[in-house]
């Protein structure tokens, strides 16, 4: 069936919305350890699915959640997946995770604790374990996560990598996430929560575990420019222009400042041909000045082959940046159009037909689903 919006019949303690695009080698994993984490707690796991093209769905559907499914495959970005996933939520409280993640166990009962003794906090976080570092992506993103001051415990500026959120929280700051964003969802939540006077919290405990795909760098690039994913930056600041958050954007994304600074930089090298000087002076000084950033950065990172990488980099979320300000936006208040593929307590696919193949094994594989209290909690 096509729905706007699920009905909320029935509540529950907590949600944890799994999204997912083409995450057949993977979602079994996530999708078991997060119901092993709701078991005890009283919940439900949703998957929001953007349209994948794989056994994503035929393998969900093996196990007792709720399955929902963009309407459009053109809407897919990061943005739909979790706003999606929060439309059929019925939690008084929702985790957000990818599906190429494994929930760890203990976090949400640390997490719940703490939100019951902190309700000034909207949303509580924990350790990000990434188990793929055989790609030079995520080597980089690895040795800068240990430098950012988000992910060290305590009050933090954003939750990135998942967190567990308030309801009521979340709807005061009007929605989970910006459907027009191809990245920065999870950090534009977080500005739009901290200008309404929420806090935000990580703990010093893993709370998941992460394996990227292994894509080589520059294909990897390549995939985030056709994908809209870099565009992110520059919608992140078009969402925010005339808004509260504005300056906690522009404050707390140093990325953006960056890439702005990546695009002064092109304006130079663009100039110096008018410069007024000699031909052979002309073409050294754009020589030097085109190389000055990759000579500055391998010695920075002591490699080559990362300088190089991180100035094209540079450039390409630079030009992002410049595609996300010009993208158009729907409004955030418009319920996202989809499908309902399956209900926890129901038969298979729904407009889909029995899911074929072998079905994956695992405790929760055609289980009941953990029993939900008779009344919602809310600290």
């Amino acid at each position: 069936m096509t729905t706007r919006e699920l009905p909320h019949t029935r509540p529950a303690r907590l949600t944890v919305v799994i999204k997912a695009l083409n995450e057949e080698g993977r979602i079994a994993l996530a999708i078991e350890s997060a119901l092993r984490a709701v078991q005890h707690i009283g919940g439900e796991v949703v998957l929001a699915d953007s349209c994948s093209t794989d056994r994503t769905v035929e393998i969900a559907a093996a196990y007792p959640i709720r399955i929902v499914q963009l309407a459009h495959p053109d809407e897919r970005c990061c943005g739909a997946g979790p706003q999606l996933g929060y439309q059929h939520a019925l939690g008084e409280y929702v985790y957000l995770m990818d599906g190429d993640m494994e929930l760890l166990p203990g976090f949400l009962d640390r997490a719940l604790a703490f939100l019951a003794q902190h309700p000034e906090v909207a949303g509580v976080g924990g350790r990000v374990v990434e188990r793929n570092l055989e790609s030079l992506e995520y080597r980089e993103r690895a040795a800068r996560e240990r430098l950012e001051p988000h992910r060290v415990p305590g009050p933090v500026d954003r939750l990135d990598g998942g967190g567990l959120y308030r309801r009521c929280a979340i709807q005061e700051a009007g929605h989970l996430s910006d459907r027009n964003l191809h990245s920065y969802e999870e950090f534009e939540l977080a500005v739009r929560l901290r200008a309404r006077g929420w806090k935000l919290w990580r703990l010093p405990i893993d709370a998941v575990a992460h394996v990227g795909h292994e894509t080589p760098p520059y294909k990897l690039l390549m995939r985030r420019w056709k994908s809209g994913y870099i565009c992110g930056s520059g919608e992140l600041l078009r969402s925010a222009l005339g808004q509260p958050w504005l300056r906690l954007v522009w404050r707390n994304q140093r990325e953006i400042r960056l890439y702005l600074g990546v695009l002064a930089w092109w304006a130079v090298l663009l100039t110096v041909p008018l410069w007024p000087m000699e031909w052979p002076l002309r073409a050294g000084a754009l020589t030097a000045l085109a190389l000055a950033p990759v000579v500055l950065m391998s010695l920075r990172k002591r490699s080559l082959a990362r300088g190089i990488y991180a100035v094209v980099s540079w450039c390409f979320n630079a030009a992002g940046l410049v595609r996300g300000l010009l993208h158009a936006r729907k409004p955030t208040t418009e319920p996202i159009a989809s499908r309902v593929l399956r209900e926890p307590g129901g038969p298979g696919l729904s407009g889909r037909g029995a899911p074929g193949g072998a079905s994956p094994g695992g405790a929760f594989r055609n289980a009941p689903l953990p029993p939900s209290p008779p009344s919602a909690h809310r600290s």
